[in-house]
């Protein structure tokens, strides 16, 4: 390699290194270079239960072990969403991820699947230490009904709970707005 020049010998020298990691990715597949699994259309039929520990993505999507699970009958505000609440901007779409977070508490998340949707997420009833965690973020009034549990948000409302005490958008809406799918 003394007659390549230095900048021949680093070109040579990334070939060789994007060779060995197509190679390893190959060999071992995506999700252990990367610590997540590949994006695809459909990784087969979903399954009809998962457990496992259980990790806030937002306020109504979680990863139980490593399925990525969308809380079917509810929609939280998105992460960088922001809400009005006593004049003053509210981060409610932390907020909603952070309450998720402290209804899974250390416990094991269990989650009955529905089925996949568009993005290949299971759609799931989830619960942790028995708490049933969909009707948990509406009730706290930090998700909306979608389809399911209007007497939680009902209640909610009444009390003024989380996104009820305050002035925001719906999270489909938002959404929308700035074309992000859902």
């Amino acid at each position: 390699m003394q007659f390549l020049s230095r900048d021949v010998q680093r070109q040579l020298v990334k070939w060789i290194a994007a060779l060995i990691v197509a190679a390893l990715g190959a060999l071992f597949g995506q999700e252990h270079l990367t610590g997540s699994r590949p994006r695809t259309p459909s990784s087969g039929p979903a399954p009809d239960q998962i457990s496992g520990a259980g990790r806030a993505i937002d306020g109504d999507s979680l990863f139980v072990g490593r399925d990525e699970v969308r809380m079917k009958g509810i929609d939280a505000p998105e992460g960088k969403q922001v809400c009005t609440r006593d004049g003053r901007d509210w981060d409610c779409g932390n907020a909603a991820r952070d309450e998720l977070r402290r209804l899974i508490g250390k416990d094991v998340v269990q989650c009955q699947v529905f089925e996949r949707d568009k993005h290949d997420r299971l759609l799931a009833a989830c619960s942790a230490g028995g708490r049933d965690l969909n009707a948990g973020m509406v009730s706290s009034g930090m998700a909306v009904a979608y389809g399911g549990y209007l007497r939680e948000q009902g209640d909610a409302k009444a009390k003024r709970r989380g996104l009820w005490g305050s002035e925001f958008q719906q999270p489909r809406d938002w959404r929308h707005e700035r074309g992000i799918g859902r």
